[in-house]
C-alpha cells in the first residue's frame, strides 16, 4: 500500500470525490446521539464505501479486508473524522464480531458472516449487558439449550446499541445449566427477525432510541453459529471487547478535538471566555485531551505488540470521564440560555445533545466503577471486591 502517507493522502483524496453530490448533506450526520440521523442514507454510503473496497481495512485480504497495517489504519480513522464524514453504521460488525470470527470462527462462519459485514448488507449489535448484571458481565442469566439442530435461546438484554436497526446479534448466553460466573458461557450469533424475538427502544435524556432491550423466548440459531467451544463464550466475549478498544478511537478524539473548538469559539462569541474559571476549565480540557491521545498511541503500541495491558482500562474511565466534563463545560458556556430547548416539542441544541448523551459515556462500554475494579484487581494486585 506504499507508506502511511501517501495512504493518508489517498484516503483524504477518495472522501473529497466521493463525499459529494447525494452524499454531501450526511457530513456530520449521526455518531452518539444522533444515531437517529439519515440511517437509511448512511448505509446507502457505508454500501458505497464498500464497493470501493474502504470497508473492514484491517481485515486480512482473504477475508474482505486490505490487510492495512495498523497505522494505515490510523491514519483511515483519523481522516475519516477530519473530513466529517457520516458516522458509520456497520462499525459493531467491522470493528468488533469481524475480528473475532476471524480469531475464532470456523471456516465457515467466516464464509458465511464476513462478506456481509464487509459489503454492509447485513448489520450486527452485542447481546451482553442484562437488567440484573449490567457491566458485570460474568452475572448473565440469559440460557440456550441445544434442541435438535438449533440453540434455543431465552432471556433478556439491555442497553443494546442499535437493535432495531440490526439484522444479528451476538449474544453471550449460559448453556451449561448449573454453572455460575465466567463458566459455562457461550458465544451464539442469533437472527433477530425471526418469531421469539422482540425489541423494545429505550427512549433517553436526549428524546431519542439509540439503545433497546430485547426479549428471547425461544429464539431459534443453527448449532453451527456457536463462536468457539460451548462453554468457551468468556474467553470470546473478551476477545471482542478488546477489538472495541481499536483504531477508531484516534478517530474518536479527531471528533473531540472538533467539540472543544467549538465551545472556545462559543466561548469567545458570547464573552464566557473572559471568565477565569472558564479559561482554566478550556485548559484543563484541551490537556486532557492530549492526554487521551497518547494514552490510545500507548494502547495501540501494546497491542501491536501482542500484550494489551491497562491501557484500555485507564483509557476508557479517562475519556469518558472527559468527555462528560466538556458537555458540563458546554453548557456553563452557554449560560442561562443554554437551559432552554431549542424549539417544540423537545428539538435539542448541540450544546444540550452533548451535554445529555455524555452522561452515558462513563456507563456503556463497561462502567467507571467496573474499569477501576480491573485496574485494582488485575494491574494493582489489590484485594479483590468482596461477592456475595
Amino acid at each position: 500500500m506504499g507508506s502511511v502517507e501517501e495512504f493518508r493522502r489517498e484516503v483524504r483524496g477518495w472522501l473529497r470525490t466521493h463525499l459529494t453530490g447525494e452524499f454531501a448533506a450526511l457530513r456530520g450526520r449521526g455518531g452518539p446521539g444522533r444515531e437517529h440521523e439519515a440511517h437509511a442514507e448512511r448505509l446507502a454510503w457505508e454500501r458505497h464505501m464498500a464497493a470501493s473496497g474502504w470497508t473492514c481495512l484491517g481485515w486480512p485480504e482473504e477475508y474482505g479486508g486490505r490487510g492495512a497495517t495498523l497505522e494505515q489504519q490510523v491514519a483511515f480513522h483519523e481522516e475519516y473524522a477530519l473530513a466529517d464524514a457520516p458516522a458509520r453504521v456497520g462499525h459493531i460488525g467491522e470493528q468488533l464480531l469481524g475480528p473475532t470470527l476471524i480469531a475464532f470462527g470456523t471456516p465457515e462462519q467466516r464464509e458465511r458472516f464476513l462478506p456481509p459485514i464487509a459489503a454492509a448488507e447485513e448489520l450486527w449489535c452485542q447481546g451482553y449487558s442484562e437488567p440484573d448484571a449490567g457491566s458485570d458481565l460474568a452475572n448473565v442469566r440469559t440460557r440456550a439449550a441445544r434442541d435438535g439442530d438449533d440453540w434455543a435461546v431465552t432471556g433478556q438484554k439491555i442497553w443494546t446499541s442499535l437493535a432495531h436497526e440490526a439484522d444479528w446479534c451476538f449474544v453471550v448466553a449460559r448453556t451449561e445449566p448449573g454453572s455460575a460466573r465466567h463458566r459455562g458461557l457461550s458465544y451464539l450469533l442469533v437472527p433477530l427477525d425471526q418469531p421469539g424475538v422482540e425489541i423494545r427502544p429505550i427512549v433517553q435524556l436526549t428524546g431519542t432510541s439509540e439503545f433497546n432491550e430485547v426479549f428471547f423466548d425461544g429464539a431459534r440459531t443453527h448449532a453451527s453459529h456457536v463462536v468457539g467451544a460451548p462453554g468457551d463464550g468468556w474467553r470470546v466475549a473478551m476477545a471482542t471487547l478488546g477489538f472495541e478498544r481499536g483504531v477508531s478511537t484516534l478517530g474518536q478524539q479527531v471528533g473531540f478535538r472538533r467539540e472543544l473548538d467549538a465551545v472556545v469559539a462559543l466561548a469567545k462569541r458570547n464573552g464566557a471566555a473572559a471568565d477565569p474559571l472558564i479559561r482554566d476549565r478550556i485548559a484543563r480540557a484541551w490537556t486532557g485531551l492530549e492526554t487521551i491521545r497518547f494514552n490510545a498511541l500507548r494502547m495501540l503500541g501494546a497491542v501491536a505488540a501482542g500484550a494489551p495491558g491497562p491501557e484500555a482500562s485507564i483509557g476508557k474511565i479517562f475519556w469518558a470521564t472527559w468527555h462528560r466534563e466538556l458537555g458540563e463545560l458546554a453548557m456553563d458556556v452557554c449560560g442561562a440560555g443554554g437551559m432552554l430547548a431549542d424549539g417544540e416539542p423537545y428539538d435539542l441544541t448541540d450544546w444540550q445533545r452533548l451535554y445529555l448523551f455524555s452522561r452515558s459515556d462513563t456507563i456503556y462500554a463497561g462502567s467507571n466503577e467496573i474499569q477501576r475494579n480491573i485496574i485494582a484487581e488485575r494491574v494493582l494486585g489489590l484485594p479483590k471486591e468482596v461477592r456475595p
